[in-house]
């Protein structure tokens, strides 16, 4: 019997129980559509990510205070005075490999205008670090060097601010918000950037010169944390290098002692945020690829069920001539096909739900045809492995036991 001829007969016998085909290739839609779901939901979750630290600056260098660990328990990075200014001049004179570098320092604060008020920080930073976090000014200007210097009372805030304490649609440039009690001019509006890879809102933010924050909002000399940008993106871990090496020597931290601070490159992040998305996709496909198994079990039980429906059928095949072959390739045919529909039905259940989700969170819609590929053959082989046993039982019966069987 040819193969055209047994693929006829499976579609057949498939057709006569369709609600029992059905219920049968359930575990495999699941299985594959879950696959495919979580596969394409990883690799958006991945590129969601790159875009968000892209829109950061690829180059960008974040210099902090070293974590602290306590009882073998990290409690974070340290709130020490591991860096201040005299670090900040030894890189602006030292650095080859980087184009710009700001201090920030946050302070909570309370933003009133008028009868409006909201709840934020205020960052104290430098005029290069719009350039290094890429962020565009919308109106106004960005506060100098010389306002810098003279501890100048002078701010730009994003668009959050700016809806909650304009909500009329006032020109903020020109107008005065009190940051808890201290008043500050509005100078300059921030372009928005949404939200990022963390869920927070960029535009939620207001900048002022980095020596007005110490100064008048927490009365320190030493910064949070210091923000570089090297010359290209390239040229990052050069830059990393070379800001270790001259605040190891800045601090006088001796040969084989730990650094007193952490210094961490965009790569380094986008590397550990890609890692944990990927384990998180692996481990969900993993638990969805149980669903296949559990499919693969139904479509063997079921093909038990056929085989014992069909024995009489089986016994008249083989009196008129069918061999042991022709029936095992009939009832293993059976059982991949079954498969097979199932999991094209769950490739489209699959990609349809990554779309939705991708739309509904605002991620990048990305399909893997590597994941499309692999589940089609996975079908391929859970038909052949799960049908393989109640074929060869039927292509084993003795013909004339079957004939009379009832």
């Amino acid at each position: 019997m040819n193969f055209a001829n047994l693929l006829k007969l499976a579609f057949s016998a498939i057709s006569r129980n369709k609600t029992r085909a059905m219920l049968t290739m359930l575990g495999i839609v699941i299985g594959i559509a879950a696959v495919i779901t979580m596969v394409s939901i990883g690799q958006s979750a991945t590129q969601n990510t790159r875009e968000q630290f892209s829109s950061m600056g690829t180059n960008m260098i974040m210099i902090m205070p070293a974590r602290q660990h306590r009882g073998g328990v990290d409690m974070g990075h340290s709130s020490s005075r591991s860096l201040d200014n005299k670090d900040l001049q030894a890189l602006e004179k030292g650095c080859r490999y980087v184009s710009g570098i700001s201090p920030t320092v946050a302070a909570a604060a309370q933003m009133v205008n008028g009868a409006n008020n909201h709840s934020g920080s205020i960052q104290g930073v430098a005029p290069a670090y719009l350039d290094i976090r890429k962020y565009e000014l919308d109106r106004g200007l960005m506060f100098t060097e010389a306002d810098v210097q003279s501890y100048a009372k002078v701010c730009v805030i994003g668009q959050t601010i700016v809806s909650e304490l304009f909500p009329d649609g006032t020109n903020p440039i020109g107008q005065t918000i009190r940051f808890g009690s201290i008043p500050m001019k509005v100078i300059g509006t921030l372009k928005s950037k949404g939200q990022n890879q963390m869920g927070e809102d960029q535009d939620d933010i207001a900048f002022a010169p980095y020596t007005t924050v110490q100064k008048r909002f927490v009365g320190i000399n030493y910064f949070n944390m210091l923000t570089a940008s090297a010359i290209t993106e390239d040229q990052s871990e050069l830059a990393a290098t070379e800001i270790t090496h001259i605040l190891r020597s800045t601090h006088k931290i001796a040969e084989g002692a730990d650094d007193d601070f952490e210094v961490m490159t965009m790569e380094e992040m986008l590397t550990s945020m890609s890692q944990i998305t990927g384990f998180l996709t692996i481990l969900l496909s993993i638990v969805a690829g149980i669903s296949l198994v559990v499919g693969g079990i139904g479509i063997m039980n079921i093909m038990y069920v056929t085989v014992t429906e069909r024995t009489r059928e089986i016994g008249l095949r083989m009196a008129i001539g069918a061999r042991q072959r022709d029936i095992l390739l009939q009832f293993l045919l059976e059982s991949v096909v079954l498969s097979v529909l199932g999991g094209l039905i769950g490739i489209v259940f699959g990609i349809l739900i990554a779309y939705i989700i991708s739309a509904v969170l605002a991620w990048p819609f990305i399909v893997s045809s590597f994941a499309i590929g692999l589940s089609f053959v996975v079908c391929v082989a859970v038909g052949v492995f799960f049908g393989w046993y109640p074929a060869k039982k039927a292509a084993n019966l003795d013909p004339i036991q079957a004939i009379r069987y009832e």
